[in-house]
Order: C-alpha cells, then structure tokens, then sequence
C-alpha cells in the first residue's frame, strides 16, 4: 500500500479530468493536496475544502512569478504532477496554424518546464519527486497528429535532461504515458469526429480497444494510481523513465 501521509503534493490541470483523479489518488493516499487550474475551470469545480486550489493560467505573462509566490506559501512540496496541457485539433501538416502551434506549445511545453523550475528547489528541500504528463506520442506519432505529437516528444526530453540535472539535488523526475483515456475530452471529440461523418462513438472506442493487448482501454484511475507509484518512495530507485498506461497498445 502505498503511504503519501505527511507529502504536499501540486498537481497542474487538478480540477477535472485526469489531474482529477490523480489528485484524488494521492489525497487517498494520505498526500495533502493543491490544484493548481484556470481561474475559471476553478470556478465551477467542486474542490474538497481541504484541497488547497491555485487559480492560475500557467501561460499567462505573470505565470512564473505567480506560481513561485504560491509556492513559497506553501509549508513544503513533495510531490509535482506537472499535468496541465491540451489536445488541438487534429491537422494535416499543409493545415497548420502556426498560432496554434505556439500556444499549444506553451502550455505543454513551456508550461512543463515553468512549473518544473519553480518547484525545483522545493523538490530539492524534501528529496522529492516530480511527475511529467508526457503520451504515448511522447515516443510514437500518428496521422494528422503532428502539433501534438512534437509537444509530447518535448516533455519526454524534458524528462530525461531534468532527471539528469534534478538527480545531483536528490530530486526524481520521470514521465507518465498514457493512451487514449475516455475522459470527457476524448468523448468529445469522438462525437465531434461521429458528428461529421466519421465512425459512431461505439465503433471508434472499439477499435481502439482492439488495438491493445488487454482488449480494454487503460483508464484514469489506472494512470492516477500510476502517478502515485512513480511519486512514492516504492519507486525511490526509478528516475529519467517514461512509464506507458496503455493497456498494452504500444
């Protein structure tokens, strides 16, 4: 059983989705918990009163400066789950926005790393553990995927050369690789691709358990409880790796 009882942990992107369950994982684990998400996801999110919540656009101009003061609050950090990212819309290369590309990379990329630099030191303090939410297209790619797929690649860079230079601090950094989730997202935009003439919601989500060797997709419970190995001293020996929960598809 793992036992985060006495860690702080951040989680980016904490309200909803996958940076959800990840933080209610490590809340069950005994980890005191802040999400840090948009002012406005926060808003509607029913956070636990005993959650700590940090409204804060991680690419807004104020974002690095904003984050280390909220960090300095806090009475120690053990544990960043950098999460927060985006999915863009699937392009041809000849279709690329450029626009696009700049502010999808700003969020998964420099978002990453911004927020992996402001806690560094606080990571350092406690010998902790930082978690990067790469994807499967961290190390693949796909069609029309090209956008997100340079993102991912990124963060899993980002993974290896932190873990090197993080590692000399006693801090471990390494990288979560999830396949497709069902989360509200990708729901929606299986309707959205079911809406103008693709396949139906049951027959994509069938065939992309047909692409896996378990036959089912991974959930998001399998990638919190994951992120919650990686982020514990069960896996005090692991750092600099890219950990997939695909259920078998890669």
């Amino acid at each position: 059983m793992i036992d985060l009882t006495g860690k702080t942990a951040l989680i980016t992107g904490g309200a909803r989705g996958l940076g959800r369950a990840i933080a209610t994982a490590l809340a069950g684990a005994g980890a005191r918990i802040c999400v840090l998400d948009l002012p406005e996801t926060l808003s509607t999110a029913e956070v636990p009163a005993n959650w700590t919540a940090l409204p804060l656009d991680l690419t807004g101009p104020e974002a690095d400066a904003s984050l280390r003061e909220a960090l300095s609050g806090l009475d120690r950090l053990d544990i960043l789950i950098a999460n927060a990212g985006r999915v863009p819309p699937w392009r041809r290369i000849a279709a690329l926005d450029m626009e696009e590309w700049d502010a999808v990379f700003a969020l998964n990329v420099r978002g990453v790393a911004l927020t992996l630099s402001a806690a560094a030191s606080h990571l350092k303090a406690t010998q902790g553990a930082a978690v990067l939410m790469a994807s499967i297209n961290g190390y693949k790619a796909h069609a029309d995927q090209a956008l997100y797929t340079a993102t991912k690649h990124a963060v899993l860079g980002l993974t290896r050369a932190a873990a090197l230079d993080m590692g000399r601090d006693g801090v471990r950094v390494n990288a979560l690789a999830p396949g497709p989730i069902l989360t509200e997202a990708l729901r929606g935009r299986i309707d959205a691709r079911a809406a103008n003439g693709g396949p139906t919601a049951k027959q994509a989500i069938a065939a992309l358990q047909e692409e896996t060797a378990l036959n089912r997709l991974a959930t998001e419970t399998d990638v919190a409880n994951a992120a919650c190995f990686l982020a514990s001293p069960l896996a005090a020996g692991i750092t600099g790796v890219c950990l997939p929960v695909e259920a078998g598809m890669a």
